[in-house]
């Protein structure tokens, strides 16, 4: 495997096809979890882990039990039970580890497991053809690229609390706006690779 072809993947996951940003994915936490930076950065370690694990399970899944036994139907159930298996074993460790941050991601952390943007990720590992160690790097860098866009957008969040804004735009609003501009600075990248 040559490095080009594992930067064109960092890079590209990263910035050129992000998955929240160009794709769309994994909105709900983006939105919901970015008020704070250091409830975002919590956020996207923990998305980060759980998406570069489930890249790595759902590779031997596919490849050792669902391809031979000709089951490749099961694949999505398959993809999301080993998701929430690894969501949950993310929330025992936080839990016992680091109670504040854990009490802090509240709802979002079990929300994870529904996260589109770490199912859409197996599921593009799969569908690119990727081997082992190209899913395991399209995971983590996608994973990164979530976490980049998710403290960036609560960064320009927490900027606009002390700033003033025009009455009709406080809160849910101007978030959006705010999104959609940083989404256009993302798009940027495209034509990149």
């Amino acid at each position: 495997m040559e490095n080009a072809g594992i930067m064109t993947i960092i890079i590209s996951a990263i910035l050129v096809n992000n998955f929240t940003m160009s794709r769309f994915l994994g909105i709900c936490p983006f939105l919901g979890m970015s008020k704070k930076v250091e409830t975002a950065l919590g956020m996207g370690l923990a998305v980060t882990f759980v998406m570069a694990m489930a890249g790595t399970f759902t590779y031997f899944a596919n490849k050792y039990l669902l391809i031979p036994h000709n089951m490749g139907y099961l694949k999505t159930v398959m993809f999301i039970l080993i998701i929430a298996s690894l969501v949950q074993f993310v929330e025992i460790v936080l839990k016992k580890i680091l109670p504040s941050l854990y009490q802090a991601l509240g709802v979002f952390l079990p929300l994870i497991t529904t996260n589109c943007a770490v199912l859409g990720v197996t599921l593009l590992n799969e569908q690119y053809g990727f081997n082992l160690i190209e899913s395991v790097v399209h995971s983590t860098a996608a994973a990164l690229g979530f976490t980049l866009a998710i403290v960036l957008f609560a960064f320009i969040r927490e900027q606009m609390e002390i700033n003033d804004v025009p009455e009709p735009f406080k809160g849910f609003p101007i978030a959006l706006i705010t999104a959609s501009l940083l989404s256009f600075a993302f798009l940027g990248f495209q034509g990149m690779i």
